[in-house]
């Protein structure tokens, strides 16, 4: 990653903490920098988790729980309260989950990154991240299926989060975030993988905004896949909830280090 871009980040984020008066706990890179599969004019999505003072928890009124800094073409940063990250953990929601594995990390406190990760595999639900990807994946299918030319990207929209499904369904464990072990994990015919291998190849050379012919491997493939996925779920039963103690316990513990 571009040294200077990182640093820049790095003195946004700071800024962020000095304005908002809050501690950010986590900062990383989201978007197609942390997949592993950017353009050659992606811009940067930084996501961060924070926590704000004891006061703040101690009102009556519930405070606002996330901080969006205006997006430009360059920059994307937008960040969670601690409290609304623990409450999407605690659904299995991948959205944060990804956010904590990213291969690019701005800010790190303390062993902050180890303990909620270990949070993420106990409070993981291999059904409800397999809904999460499945939709996703469904709906940028359907923006792409009938159109005779689509944006790259939006291709890979479509297959990050099915290989996602896949590897919960074969592995029982949180996906990757980057795009290359997900990849390996597939089990591919030459064809399929000589299109994809075609496509990363074309994507590192080009604009997000760039058009291509519409793809009937990729199409087809991924018609395949989400039968597979909606099979799977089809035999296996939708996690059940589980208590928020151990949750709480992080959360009382980032407060006091404060």
């Amino acid at each position: 990653m571009n040294r200077c871009m990182y640093d820049k980040i790095r003195q946004t984020l700071v800024e962020v903490e000095n304005n908002n008066d809050i501690n950010i706990l986590y900062a990383a890179e989201s978007g197609s920098r942390g997949w592993g599969f950017e353009s050659l004019d992606s811009d940067y999505d930084c996501r961060f988790i924070y926590i704000n003072s004891k006061e703040f928890y101690l009102s009556i009124d519930e405070g606002k729980d996330y901080i969006e800094l205006p997006v430009d073409k360059v920059y994307d940063v937008n960040g969670w309260d601690l409290k609304k990250a623990l409450k999407a953990i605690r659904k299995s929601n991948p959205t944060v989950i990804e956010w904590l594995n990213s291969p690019i990390v701005y800010i790190e406190k303390e062993d902050f990154k180890k303990e909620i990760i270990e949070l993420c595999n106990e409070y993981f639900d291999e059904t409800l991240t397999i809904y999460h990807y499945l939709h996703i994946a469904r709906k940028k299918l359907d923006e792409v299926r009938d159109e005779q030319s689509s944006k790259l990207k939006k291709y890979f929209y479509i297959l990050r989060p099915l290989f996602a499904c896949c590897w919960v369904m074969d592995n029982k464990s949180i996906p990757p975030m980057e795009f290359e072990p997900l990849y390996k994990n597939m089990e591919l015919s030459i064809q399929q993988k000589e299109e994809i291998d075609r496509l990363l190849d074309l994507k590192k050379v080009s604009n997000e905004s760039e058009l291509i012919p519409r793809s009937e491997v990729i199409i087809a493939y991924s018609e395949a896949l989400i039968i597979a996925c909606e099979q799977y779920l089809k035999n296996n039963r939708k996690g059940s909830n589980k208590d928020s103690d151990k949750l709480n316990k992080f959360f009382i513990k980032c407060l006091e280090r404060k």
